[in-house]
């Protein structure tokens, strides 16, 4: 049997470009599978030379799906840049803006992006494999709350942002908007209802998923298990957090390896380049860069909701530290290496961003009129929040006239590159024998990654100052003949 090359071109429900190339040795078996992200953009070139008060305005247009993550840390590395501490009220409506776009962001991911693979099948026919399928099987009037409570997410953000996709109320030191006691009332009966609905996800992930012992089984499995490191921000208690701590690292056996100050992220990471990917490849600099390999010899860790679950000690809030410790008796103890529980911890941090919603919505504190605190010199600043795929780092240099230097992101789908590739190599391994492919394994082979919802918009963003381009050229037996590069 000749070797074959399987291609997933374009890979689907997923925010971006890519591409997944399988190849199957004479015994059918997979001998190596690669991950591709063919599309680039060039934002940091693009905030250069511009003026700094314009950087939380231009990083949003990186990406559609999260583009309150983009505004906020680049707003908080103007904090920084600029020497400048919020008052508590900017903070407080800073973090309920982002606890909305998180009540958007992860409908959006469950209902219309992982769900099919669970609620209608990871076999059914490509055709019922999307949001119509899921309507199909659970009902018009859970879709009308499904589109409900998304539109209640991006209307926060826009009475708060002054745009439901793309805010401009960041400012360095505060936000340009305060809000009203009507505005408040209307917020705080859109976040009580949202906090049902999350608690209504769960129960249907109860109900779809955890009951079905087939399903338990396939996110246990060896296929979409991988031992890495863990990063996410946490509170003084080592609690989740979305919008401000610092950043804990956690080795594969749950063991704190590192806490950090979004000023010395350089400290602890580093960025590797591939010739194949338009995608940097971060990995922990005290380890160091091995190559895609798993376990606590290798620099690779993840981010995202199981990268934060994982990386934290619990959640402040109760209902979701109670789905927290359920999670973890479920699948085994701390830390949850199943990549699927992706999944499960994005509903649970659903519940967090509903219930930590509310507390602010109803602090006396929301209200006030105290939300900007003036800037001082221009220097250079790191903001750093939790967007929904995972750690969002940005780090701004100002010139003495504040404009912007230089500019560098690491974006949370780039902090996950390395284990996207790994995961769905070991996918297409444990899954593809004897030649035997159909197209339900190849999404089997997808769901590696889509459990962490990748956004490859906002992965794929330094530019060199034109396209580059490498092509190789290789034999029959994948003998590399000739590269040519442009």
């Amino acid at each position: 049997m000749s070797i074959q090359r399987i291609s997933i071109d374009p890979i689907t429900r997923l925010e971006g470009h890519g591409k997944i190339e399988i190849f199957l040795n004479e015994e059918g078996d997979v001998g190596e599978a690669y991950f591709q992200v063919p599309e680039l953009r060039g934002f940091e070139r693009f905030c250069e030379r511009r003026k700094a008060e314009d950087l939380p305005q231009i990083t949003t247009r990186i990406c559609g799906v999260c583009p309150v993550a983009h505004h906020l840390a680049s707003t908080k590395a103007l904090d920084a840049a600029f020497n400048v501490e919020p008052p508590p009220a900017a903070k407080k409506l800073r973090e309920l803006m982002y606890s909305a776009y998180y009540i958007y962001d992860h409908i959006l991911h469950f209902y219309f992006l992982g769900s099919p693979d669970f609620v209608v099948g990871p076999d059914a026919p490509p055709a019922e494999r999307n949001i119509l399928g899921v309507i199909k099987k659970v009902g018009l009037d859970i879709a009308k709350e499904v589109i409900k409570h998304r539109a209640y997410g991006q209307k926060i953000t826009a009475m708060i942002g002054g745009k439901a996709t793309h805010p401009v109320c960041g400012l360095p030191g505060g936000i340009s908007k305060v809000l009203t006691e009507k505005e408040r009332e209307e917020i705080e009966g859109m976040v009580r209802s949202s906090l049902e609905f999350a608690k209504f996800s769960l129960k249907l992930f109860d109900d779809v998923v955890l009951k079905n012992k087939d399903y338990v089984n396939l996110i246990l499995s060896d296929p979409y298990t991988l031992k890495t490191y863990y990063m996410g921000t946490v509170d003084e208690n080592n609690k989740v957090n979305f919008y401000d701590g610092k950043i804990r690292v956690v080795d594969p056996e749950g063991r704190e390896f590192a806490k950090f100050a979004p000023s010395e992220y350089l400290d602890v990471i580093g960025e590797h380049v591939e010739p194949w990917t338009y995608a940097k490849l971060p990995y922990l600099k005290k380890v160091g860069w091995k190559g895609l390999k798993a376990g606590s010899e290798s620099g690779i860790y993840r981010v995202g909701p199981l990268g934060r679950l994982n990386a934290a000690e619990g959640i402040a809030t109760p209902l979701a530290q109670q789905e927290y410790k359920r999670m973890y008796e479920t699948l085994g103890g701390k830390p949850v290496h199943s990549t699927l529980a992706f999944h499960w911890a994005r509903l649970i941090e659903l519940l967090y961003a509903t219930e930590r919603a509310l507390e602010l919505v109803t602090d006396d504190e929301i209200t006030s009129k105290d939300v900007r605190n003036m800037p001082g010199a221009p220097g250079e600043g790191v903001g750093i929040v939790e967007a929904a795929r995972g750690t969002l780092i940005h780090h701004c240099v100002l010139d003495e006239e504040a404009l912007v230097k230089r500019v560098n992101l690491i974006v949370a789908t780039t902090n996950n590159h390395p284990a996207i590739c790994m995961s769905i190599r070991d996918a297409a391994k444990g899954l593809i024998h004897g030649g035997n492919v159909n197209d339900g394994l190849l999404n089997r082979v997808e769901m590696a990654f889509r459990a962490y919802d990748p956004c490859f918009a906002c992965a794929t963003h330094f530019a060199v100052g034109q396209m580059p381009l490498e092509v190789n050229v290789y034999n029959h037996n994948q003998e590399l003949l000739k590269t040519l590069r442009r």
